[in-house]
């Protein structure tokens, strides 16, 4: 089942819906910020949050209930605890919508509606779980308030189709070996951006980074940075900053022009130069976290490439217990 059709068995079911709640872990979590972040700045009526799943468990929202949506996503499938906040939102009688891309995986369950997508390189983003998130919002803001940019969406997702390939070759001629340079010279780096791109921040390091190549770093909010962690720099410090095409850029651009002039070690990766800009200004900074993904897998291949390390191995998930 497509975003389309669950959104409109949501309305029909438990109409009007009032929440929804973007439930992940890790990786797929924040596949589902940027959905998040766009039902929060395009919806006068419905209220949004993500959820790190073992949480909602543990501190569920009193809202939920039979005007909820739960949009829940596992990659793999497996994740007990994305199973738990779904059986917790049932319990509630909150309508349930899935994704993962394993087809009869435990998150593939009977009990509610779920899209499985195909994992490939050649898959066209439409048909992927960010993307789809990306339509649930769409397609429920157009049933409940109206969505004027709609179908400009529409053609960015298809767009993405074309930018995310000149991307991955861009990234690789400009920055890829640098970055995978730096950090055999620097043990610590910090990552800025902002937007709905900040989900992309938070995975470049947490996922790509730290769980994949165990590289020590720390994401920063853009504008955030004014606010403390701008002491810290100095020459010598490594900076990574992902700046957003989305009205968020404003942050972006204020946090470039401190690291200019306060340290010697920065990298900007500006979403507008990597094809973003061939995207409808209303619906660009919604659809630039994917791109961004794409560009983040091709950094750690690179740092992985020189430390001989590939972004498969752990020592620790899914080997200890935890």
């Amino acid at each position: 089942m497509e975003a389309r059709e669950a959104v409109a068995k949501a309305i029909e079911g438990h109409g009007p819906i009032e929440q929804v709640y973007w439930i992940g872990c890790g990786g797929s979590m924040i596949d589902l910020m940027p959905a998040d972040y766009m039902l929060q700045a395009e919806s006068a009526k419905v209220e949004s949050n993500v959820y790190t799943a073992r949480e909602f468990t543990v501190a569920p929202p009193r809202k939920l209930g039979s005007h909820s949506m739960v949009v829940a996503l596992s990659h793999s499938g497996g994740t007990p605890e994305v199973v738990e906040a779904c059986k917790l939102a049932q319990e509630r009688g909150a309508y349930i919508f899935t994704m993962t891309s394993t087809a009869g995986s435990i998150v593939d369950a009977p009990e509610w509606d779920t899209f499985v997508y195909d994992w490939q390189d050649d898959t066209p983003q439409r048909e992927l779980d960010a993307a789809q998130s990306i339509l649930v919002v769409a397609e429920l803001l157009k049933a409940q308030e109206g969505y004027d940019a709609y179908d400009a969406l529409q053609a960015g997702i298809d767009e993405l189709d074309r930018i995310i390939p000149a991307a991955k070759k861009k990234v690789n001629e400009e920055l890829c070996d640098h970055f995978a340079e730096l950090c055999q010279k620097h043990d610590f780096l910090y990552i800025l951006g902002s937007g709905a791109c900040f989900a992309q921040t938070y995975g470049f390091a947490i996922c790509s980074l730290m769980e994949m190549q165990w590289q020590n770093c720390c994401y920063i909010h853009s504008a955030e940075y004014f606010h403390g962690p701008f002491e810290c720099t100095e020459p010598g410090v490594f900076y990574f900053l992902q700046m957003s095409s989305g009205p968020s850029r404003v942050e972006d651009e204020r946090a470039l022009a401190f690291l200019n002039t306060h340290t010697d070690t920065l990298m900007v990766l500006d979403a507008l130069e990597y094809g973003m800009d061939a995207v409808d200004e209303r619906v660009r900074a919604y659809l630039e976290p994917i791109m961004m993904y794409y560009m983040n897998v091709e950094l750690r291949a690179a740092r992985g490439r020189v430390f001989d390390h590939d972004p498969s191995v752990r020592r620790y998930m899914g080997i200890e217990k935890y």
